[in-house]
């Protein structure tokens, strides 16, 4: 992969293109430079359609608005990182998995009813849904399941697809969170597609991670076994009332043997494993108190800008290999060799490895001729 962008800069600077001096957004239109000012404007004003508005303009894939996009939050990351030098309280990011059917819609509604209400905080909830892979359409109905919150004026809800990619959220999450702190949200949280081995994009965006597990998961190996275990650091056993109590507290204690197992995160915080009921509202004020102590935890080490500047280092690669493939897959010349590798391999004449050197082989050789 270094080795075709390094390859990729020299297209560049055959064509005499100075990387450093490019200015995206000189050529923007009056209209246009007012358009982002005006969703700019109304985004730190915490005007809902503006902010709407901005979050479906990050969200497009058209490469004329991309521009307007991009120009957008690079204001948005000047307003934060000036919020930063003047020590305002940083906004907590919470990432919420769990396999199907451990309630998260419903603690949501319940947790986020009571941070607006009785923190007086407010609240952004980014939901994940996924997408079908025959018709591409996802049915965004998160909006249904949280009847209250969806109603309360101090929290925002938006449900955004997939769109087929893997790791539980969206390829514009994080810009979405960097909107939704611009926007004045005191807490950001983001609820996946669900949980499982390839569930794990959702940790490089978040601050804290919550696992939710209903009474009934198996056993604490099973635990073990999914691999979001180990990158939780709040675990909450859901549905702790009526007849599921003894059930909740049988894996609350198995799921506290099995964080004994598991390498720490961090050395300043354990996981911790509380039992919750969104229906009697039990273990909602451990859960915030909870997350408080581990966002002071971070600050007081130093840990907590530092996991985010390591976060943007990892989503800048993960960007830049997806841009990367689709330089490459916009050669003809690359796509008629992809059809000729993939009979070859298909037939079994060589394997995807030696398929994928032989093609990118043929990539360099054509740049370095050019």
């Amino acid at each position: 992969m270094l080795k075709l962008f390094k390859n990729v800069r020299c297209v560049f600077k055959n064509k005499n293109l100075n990387l450093k001096r490019i200015n995206f957004y000189s050529n923007l239109t009056l209209d246009q430079q007012g358009f982002v000012d005006s969703l700019f404007d109304g985004v730190i004003n915490n005007r809902r359609p503006e902010l709407a508005k901005s979050i479906t303009l990050i969200e497009t894939t058209s490469s004329k608005k991309k521009i307007l996009s991009e120009k957008l939050l690079n204001n948005v990351l000047y307003r934060l990182k000036n919020k930063k030098e003047n020590n305002e309280k940083p906004c907590l990011r919470v990432g919420i998995t769990g396999p199907p059917g451990a309630g998260k819609s419903s603690l949501i509604e319940t947790f986020g009813k009571y941070l607006t209400s009785t923190i007086g905080a407010r609240l952004a909830v980014l939901t994940v849904d996924p997408s079908s892979t025959s018709t591409g359409g996802s049915i965004l109905g998160d909006k249904v399941r949280m009847p209250e919150l969806s109603r309360d004026p101090n929290a925002y809800i938006r449900s955004s697809p997939n769109k087929c990619n893997l790791g539980g959220v969206t390829r514009t999450t994080l810009e979405t969170i960097l909107l939704c702190e611009a926007a004045n949200f005191d807490v950001v949280l983001v609820e996946t597609v669900g949980v499982g081995q390839a569930e794990h994009a959702i940790v490089n965006m978040v601050d804290c991670m919550l696992l939710l597990i209903p009474p009934g998961s198996g056993d604490e190996l099973q635990g073990l076994k999914k691999g979001v275990v180990e990158l939780a650091d709040i675990v909450a056993v859901t549905k702790y009332d009526k007849d599921l109590m003894q059930e909740a507290r049988r894996v609350k204690s198995e799921y506290l043997s099995a964080t004994k197992f598991i390498r720490k995160k961090s050395k300043h915080w354990a996981p911790h494993v509380i039992l919750t009921s969104s229906r009697e509202k039990t273990g909602i004020d451990e859960l915030w108190n909870l997350m408080c102590e581990f966002k002071e935890t971070m600050l007081d080490n130093n840990e907590f800008y530092e996991k985010r500047q390591s976060q943007v280092k990892l989503w800048f690669w993960t960007h830049l290999k997806e841009n990367l493939l689709e330089i490459l897959l916009s050669k003809s010349y690359v796509r008629e060799k992809i059809e000729k590798l993939e009979s070859e391999v298909i037939a079994g004449n060589i394997t995807p490895g030696q398929a994928n050197d032989i093609l990118i082989s043929e990539f360099n050789n054509r740049i370095s001729k050019n």
